[in-house]
């Protein structure tokens, strides 16, 4: 029995410091990119198998930036249901007197991840279908479904004009970006410049001037911006070099604040559609007594993480996980949702199924933090949960395929793992990291997390890619 023991206990012993090292292509790799082991958390299990294949620090808890988008969108999954809808409503509390609606519209924000401009149309048009071409009232903007505690979009990186650091909002329209394109004149003296939408909340001052030199990947670098935002209207300055090499460009800005945004959107979108409207835009509650006029449905849920996953779109994920805090599992009352109460419902649900998750700490659910955290350990065993799910084909089909599309498109395109595997990735200063499911050599899926939290994270590509030949070829 003596001996028996004792070599139960040195298998037991060799197994984990097997599982305790890293595969040999991946250490050579963090070493030539010179990262440290101590800030790499790795977990890899083949589907269906009793124990891990390989495990580095799996319990340490690391920022998975992006990657925490996997744990957002599969609680969304199983919370809401992959056929789950949003709906932004129209209400009054006047009467239609021929073609004139004598009385105030209310636009209710449901939280829609993807209210866009062309929803925005159909939402109005519907409107004007029912006889409407004159608002003789106000336009009163109900945004009381979600709270934020940090509306600041410059708090993470200090960079407010990038589009994906726009806020969420419970009247999120058009992600509240407009399109700036750039287009040097026949003559070759001057750069126009466009904007779509044209709200004229929005001035911009151009003063680019057109050069001779190449255009390089990153032309929009050299152009200098400096905004001022009042919130209800905005003035974005434009100067620097523009070559008349890079011929037309399109850039992308977050301006104005939501509301004089969505305001802005509905009065150019009424013009366009025909329509008048002369009143104010305020803010207040719908009244109980105001009826619906018209509904604007949203993209199934099953779809809307396609976009969160593939295309790695922070404010969708944002929006998600307020969704997420709207549901039964979520104490604390009221009809408003908070990140605060996204996280605890989603905590509750991991318990649920059995999954602990205690190293995982959600601040917005998008990845786009300094807190966030979560261990490969953890993080792998909510995939293996998730291949179990009856969402499971929604969840792995919204994860960028290796070298086919999404954020992945570039990656391994002409490697064996290509078309292979669903891979998340996730990246901010100081971190890399991916996960999601490997199809191997030998035809069995496998779950694959790499997360590296070290100052050189920005060489780990090579890291990453060597993992997933790795893990496809083992």
């Amino acid at each position: 029995m003596r001996t028996y023991r004792k070599y139960l206990f040195l298998l037991i012993f060799f197994c984990d410091a097997a599982q305790a090292q890293l595969p040999p292509p991946v250490a050579q790799a963090l070493a030539r990119a010179g990262i440290a082991e101590s800030g790499v958390g790795l977990y890899v299990h083949e589907v269906g198998a009793a124990e891990p294949v390989a495990v580095h620090r799996g319990d340490q808890p690391l920022n998975p930036a992006s990657v925490m988008k996997l744990v957002t969108t599969y609680a969304a999954l199983e919370l809401l249901g992959p056929a789950h809808q949003w709906s932004t409503d129209l209400f009054t509390d006047g009467e239609l007197q021929q073609d004139t609606l004598a009385g105030n519209v209310y636009l209710k924000g449901g939280g829609d991840p993807k209210f866009t401009i062309e929803n925005f149309w159909l939402l109005l048009r519907a409107l004007r279908a029912k006889g409407v071409r004159q608002i003789r009232g106000d336009l009163v903007l109900d945004r009381s479904l979600f709270t934020t505690a940090h509306p600041d979009p410059g708090q993470f990186d200090n960079e407010p004009l990038q589009p994906y650091n726009t806020t969420p909002d419970a009247l999120l329209a058009n992600f509240k970006t407009f399109t700036l394109t750039f287009k040097p004149e026949a003559d070759g003296k001057a750069v126009n410049v466009t904007v779509d939408p044209p709200l004229p909340q929005l001035q911009i001052v151009n003063q680019l001037t057109v050069s001779d030199g190449p255009c390089g990947g990153l032309w929009m670098n050299r152009i200098k911006t400096q905004a001022q935002d009042a919130g209800d209207s905005a003035r974005l300055t434009l100067a620097g070099p523009y070559s008349r090499q890079c011929g037309e460009q399109a850039n992308y800005y977050s301006l104005l604040s939501h509301r004089a945004y969505a305001a802005g959107l509905f009065q150019y979108l009424w013009r366009e559609l025909g329509g008048t409207f002369s009143g104010r835009v305020r803010e207040a509650d719908v009244p109980p007594a105001a009826a619906k006029i018209a509904s604007q449905r949203s993209l199934a849920l099953s779809e809307i993480v396609r976009d969160i996953n593939k295309f790695s779109n922070n404010v969708m994920a944002r929006q998600l996980l307020l969704s997420v805090g709207l549901t039964t599992g979520a104490s604390g009352g009221g009809a408003q949702s908070t990140p605060e109460r996204g996280a605890q419902a989603a905590r509750q649900f991991f318990a649920s199924k059995n999954l602990p998750m205690q190293q995982l700490v959600i601040e917005n659910g998008s990845g786009l933090s300094r807190i966030e955290r979560v261990s490969a350990r953890d993080l792998g065993q909510m995939l293996l949960s998730a291949w179990r799910s009856p969402v499971m084909p929604e969840f792995m089909a919204s994860m960028p395929l290796v070298g086919v599309d999404g954020t992945m498109v570039r990656r391994l395109k002409n490697s064996d793992v290509a078309g292979q595997a669903h891979i998340k990735t996730g990246l901010i200063n100081g971190v890399r990291a991916l996960g999601g499911y490997v199809l191997d050599a030998r035809g069995k899926r496998v779950v694959a997390v790499l997360l590296i939290n070290h100052a050189n994270a920005h060489n780990a590509n090579l890291v990453q890619d060597a993992f997933l030949r790795w893990v496809h070829a083992r």
